[in-house]
């Protein structure tokens, strides 16, 4: 939470830092600080106070934001491919495609249609009957354990995700699909090492994140499911429930020398004034 509040505030106090590349990762950090306070102050609740139940109505808050948040990032992560390939593969053509207006609508539109979207599939989750067992085999209220628990059937709901994940969540993985390779196809015909060096380093933040994000989200709702594979389900939705946006202030901090003189000036600012 601090790190990502950290990112967020550099990114708003530093005229430096006011690019789209920045401008998208300050959106990226207000994001992972809504996701994590969506799942995790309630997980801990229950660890201090032993009280594990929840209201049916918050289980369904909890399901939106998660949903909602998690779909927000997939596209966001997908505009912040697509920055990276333009800034790359286009330099000279950068700042007419990618300008304010452009950046704006990039990231409105992946709140909008995360939330939209999972507002479909929420709406059809809350008309599910549900009859018992209430307990559900999750730290968190995720779409595949609540359901295993409806005693009505669940096939048009499952219908419903599918089509909604193919439509709006293959789509932005593709886009990052390609504007990676893309990227890389680029950075090999670079002939000089240094430049090669100096361009991968603009973008491996980035990816390091993407593939994190990704390859968790692969393994817990793609990759068929076997005995061994769904008891490590919780393990692998730790990861891009907690450790994508723990890693993500670290990865875009420690790797990215804007940021740290933006951190080092705000310091300084600050000590000077105390």
């Amino acid at each position: 939470m601090a790190g990502n509040l950290l990112i967020i505030v550099l990114v708003a106090a530093d005229w430096h830092l006011h690019t789209p590349m920045y401008f998208l990762l300050g959106n990226l950090s207000c994001l992972e600080t809504c996701y994590v306070s969506t799942i995790w102050p309630r997980m801990l609740d229950s660890f201090l106070t032993r009280n594990r139940s929840m209201w049916v109505n918050s289980c369904f808050v909890q399901l939106y934001f998660f949903g909602g948040l998690a779909t927000a990032e997939c596209y966001l992560l997908a505009a912040m491919s697509y920055d990276r390939y333009l800034a790359i593969c286009k330099p000279l053509h950068y700042a007419t495609l990618m300008d304010v207006r452009f950046c704006l609508q990039l990231a409105s539109g992946s709140w909008i249609i995360g939330f939209m979207v999972n507002s479909v599939t929420t709406y059809f989750m809350t008309h599910l009957v549900f009859c018992g067992p209430n307990i559900i085999d999750h730290f968190f209220c995720d779409f595949s354990p609540l359901l295993q628990l409806s005693c009505s059937s669940t096939l048009n709901t499952q219908l419903l995700i599918f089509i909604l994940s193919a439509l709006f969540g293959l789509f932005p993985f593709l886009l990052t699909l390609i504007s990676y390779s893309c990227i890389i196809d680029t950075i090999l015909k670079i002939p000089s090492s240094v430049g090669r060096k100096k361009a991968f380093s603009t973008c491996s933040s980035h990816l390091t994140v993407v593939t994190l994000f990704y390859g968790t989200i692969i393994i817990v709702y793609v990759v068929p499911k076997n005995n061994m594979l769904r008891e490590l389900n919780k393990v692998f939705s730790v990861f891009y429930t907690l450790l994508t946006p723990l890693v993500n202030p670290f990865v875009y901090s420690l790797r990215n020398k804007d940021i740290k003189q933006a951190l080092k000036k705000t310091v300084r600012h600050c000590v000077g004034s105390s």
